[in-house]
């Protein structure tokens, strides 16, 4: 009894330990969590569940066998934290949580914590839809309601033309992820490291030299200019869907955002 005692002890001294003084000083050093994925009962999915994630998402095809098997159990895990409610006769399927949950799953898969907790529910329409203000939608995020609401024709497109820009998806799901990081929702290290990069995000952009850039290139969307909200959201579209020439035109914020979400390839 006093060895088990001692035990525990020693494993809640340990970890408080890593929480408040190796983990910050590691982030300080590299800005970065000190791990990311640790599992130890990982989910898989089957081999059916596993060709539609393999066919619509490039992100998964290229990840290695070991990092695959991370993925799917971040997908098992958002399918089954969160509710799919279908609106308007659509039914919801297997298939679509799949492609739904792949897509949040994608950005934050650097993060430890990846289920952003300011939704609850994820609401899918057969097509544009009426929102609360009377205006008609493709897509967006409700944090009054704790809903994330999708056109699931726009949110298909958005993984059909992989290269355009445009992700229904990743934007919404990035406008979540936006407040559930600077709102500190998320416990752990990611959070602060989303809500850091993004100071210096908007820190960078406000400098006139970087501004004009940005506009003589043209090569983000005008609506990023909207507000803050809407240019991380947009410029996460183009980090996923056009990385090399993210990367070629705006170097400097194409590694801000990477650091942000600590994507690494592969």
């Amino acid at each position: 009894m006093e060895i088990a005692a001692f035990a525990f002890i020693a494993v809640i001294v340990l970890f408080i330990v890593f929480k408040r003084i190796i983990e910050p000083a590691y982030m300080l050093i590299f800005n970065k969590p000190l791990y990311v994925h640790f599992y130890l009962f990982p989910k898989k999915l089957d081999e059916s569940q596993k060709a539609v994630v393999r066919r619509d998402f490039k992100f998964y095809r290229d990840l290695s066998p070991v990092r695959k098997g991370y993925f799917e159990h971040r997908v098992h895990y958002f399918i089954n934290n969160y509710t799919f409610l279908g609106r308007g006769d659509l039914e919801v399927t297997d298939e679509m949580k799949l492609k739904i949950a792949a897509t949040g799953v994608m950005l934050t898969f650097g993060m430890r914590s990846y289920l952003p907790a300011v939704f609850e529910g994820i609401i899918i329409y057969p097509d544009v839809f009426e929102s609360r203000n009377g205006d008609m939608h493709k897509g967006e995020f409700n944090p009054a309601v704790k809903a994330i609401v999708f056109s699931w024709k726009d949110f298909q497109e958005g993984l059909e033309f992989d290269n355009d820009n445009i992700n229904l998806g990743l934007h919404e799901f990035s406008h979540a992820l936006q407040l559930d990081s600077l709102a500190k929702r998320r416990p752990g290290s990611s959070a602060i490291i989303y809500s850091d990069m993004f100071h210096e995000i908007m820190a960078y952009i406000d400098k006139p030299e970087n501004r004009q850039k940005l506009m003589e290139t043209n090569y983000f969307r005008s609506y990023a200019y909207t507000n803050s909200f809407e240019f991380i959201a947009v410029i996460l579209e183009y980090f996923f869907e056009t990385p090399q020439e993210f990367k070629q035109k705006h170097p400097d914020l194409y590694d801000m955002v990477k650091k942000m979400i600590n994507f690494r390839e592969g």
